[in-house]
């Protein structure tokens, strides 16, 4: 097997890994209910998605 002959400094590493994180989820505002929604996913408040009723919610 074969070993690395210097220590790789952590600069080094730390530029390598500059893109291995997860990425924050781009949020927007539910024009509907006004809560914060991920885009492309259906509102967990109210169930609209694009103007559209797609789940239905029993209102407590």
């Amino acid at each position: 097997m074969a070993n690395p002959k210097h220590k790789f400094s952590k600069q080094r590493t730390a530029k390598r890994r500059t893109h291995d994180f997860a990425p924050v989820p781009t949020l927007a505002t539910c024009p509907n209910c006004g809560a914060t929604v991920i885009y492309h996913r259906v509102c967990p408040e109210c169930g609209y998605y694009r103007g559209r009723q797609i789940i239905e919610k029993s209102v407590e």
